[in-house]
């Protein structure tokens, strides 16, 4: 069975810093993309950011680009998320999401992904 598992979520004040983790288990995932999504109350889940294998390349969210940074270590098949400057419009229920196919491309279509966490929750207060 496939599990992703996110932590490191929590409340934290503009400024301020978090890093999420995401831990997959039931198969490897070293050949997949793996990126975060978030989504706040009312709105619709949102890409964030989302890393290959291929090429180690990543891609963001214009709208965390330059203070969020997505990492993986394949060896413990985790990925992290690291968010720096935390603005009060970031505050969401974060997930972790894996694309199912080897070898397949960024996206940042929700319905491209095809396993999902549960969510850690990020508030950031102003």
């Amino acid at each position: 069975q496939v599990q992703l598992v996110e932590s490191g979520g929590g409340l934290v004040q503009a400024g301020g810093s978090l890093r999420l983790s995401c831990t997959a288990s039931g198969r490897s995932f070293s050949r997949n993309v793996m990126g975060w999504f978030r989504q706040a109350p009312g709105k619709e889940r949102e890409f964030v950011a989302a890393r290959s294998w291929v090429g180690d390349s990543t891609f963001y969210a214009d709208s965390v680009k330059g203070r969020f940074t997505i990492s993986r270590d394949y060896a413990k098949s985790t990925v992290y998320l690291r968010m720096n400057s935390l603005k009060p419009e970031d505050t969401a229920v974060y997930y972790c999401a894996a694309r199912r196919d080897f070898l397949s491309q960024i996206t940042r279509n929700v319905d491209d992904y095809d396993y999902w966490g549960q969510g850690t929750q990020v508030t950031v207060s102003s």
